[in-house]
């Protein structure tokens, strides 16, 4: 028994940290696509929905009756969110860069604490404020860096970074949906979240200026297959065979891999004040999905 656990978390953290280092390259992909945004956004949904389509198949998760009607409305509601929640991340990599905007995006645990006490009734206990305010500093810290030379102009960089922060909110809510479908197959969810994408923007997509070459279209499909198909295998494979702490641990990856990516591929390099809020909003982060106390904040012992 206790082999057959060793190999589900060998093969669960190998699963998880291939789905943060993909994680980790998208900016790049979007970025070096040279496509609008909501044009991107399209075609991962379509591209990633002919992936979850098969990989649905193959499991069996298209026979009728495995999904109810409410779930499947909360799962497009759910999408809605996951989408808006793209557009406005990727918007914001050209206003205060892939760095800053990834790091940002990383309060997202915060806006679902929030939202649970909202309407799940989950309490904020004393160690999650103190979590709360200490990313809320980190971001405060971001806000007032004025970026280097190498990074987005001044004039767009507050713009990014609110960008950035709305892009946690929604997916904060597709979370939030996400809890309510617990028993739903996480792939079928995924499916339908990037179906619901795939009508929202095929409207707003331009479809008179497709990728002009070879590799344009090889971005745009590695960014659904990959980024989304694949990318969703790995991390509900990896969320099933992982305990929560490690889970947590391992998701660290993708803001490092992502700041690698934009400093390597783009030369954007973080200024001291940015460094500083980055790492009080990772630590921040980190305490909150790792269930750190504070030792001032843990009870005391009663003596007897």
């Amino acid at each position: 028994m206790e082999a057959i656990m060793g190999s589900d978390i060998k093969r669960g953290t190998v699963e998880m940290t291939a789905a943060m280092l993909i994680s980790g390259t998208i900016g790049w992909f979007v970025v070096m696509s040279g496509q609008p945004v909501s044009g991107v956004v399209f075609w991962r949904c379509l591209f990633g929905a002919l992936t979850l389509l098969v990989i649905c198949g193959a499991l069996g998760l298209l026979r009728p009756g495995i999904i109810t009607l409410r779930a499947f409305g909360i799962a497009i509601s759910g999408g809605i969110a996951i989408v808006l929640n793209w557009l406005l991340l990727f918007a914001s990599y050209s206003h205060a860069t892939i760095s800053i905007a990834t790091t940002v995006y990383n309060t997202q645990p915060f806006m679902l604490l929030v939202l649970g006490a909202l309407f799940l009734g989950e309490k904020i206990t004393a160690t999650k404020l103190f979590w709360l305010t200490l990313a809320f500093a980190g971001m405060i810290a971001i806000v007032e860096a004025k970026p280097g030379t190498g990074g987005a102009a001044s004039d767009g960089y507050g713009l990014g970074i609110l960008m950035a922060l709305s892009a946690a909110f929604f997916y904060a809510l597709a979370a939030l949906a996400a809890k309510w479908l617990k028993g739903t197959p996480p792939h079928l969810i995924a499916l339908i979240q990037v179906a619901t994408g795939m009508l929202m923007l095929a409207p707003m997509t331009d479809f008179s200026n497709p990728p002009r070459d070879a590799g344009g279209w090889a971005i745009l499909v590695t960014v659904g297959v990959v980024h989304t198909g694949l990318m969703y295998v790995l991390l509900y494979g990896a969320i099933q065979r992982l305990p929560t702490h490690l889970t947590g641990a391992l998701s660290f990856i993708y803001p490092i891999a992502a700041i690698l990516v934009d400093r390597l591929a783009f030369g954007h390099a973080l200024q001291p004040m940015q460094i500083a809020g980055a790492t009080i909003i990772l630590l921040a982060a980190a305490g909150m999905n790792l269930g750190w106390t504070p030792r001032w904040l843990r009870p005391r012992a009663v003596e007897s």
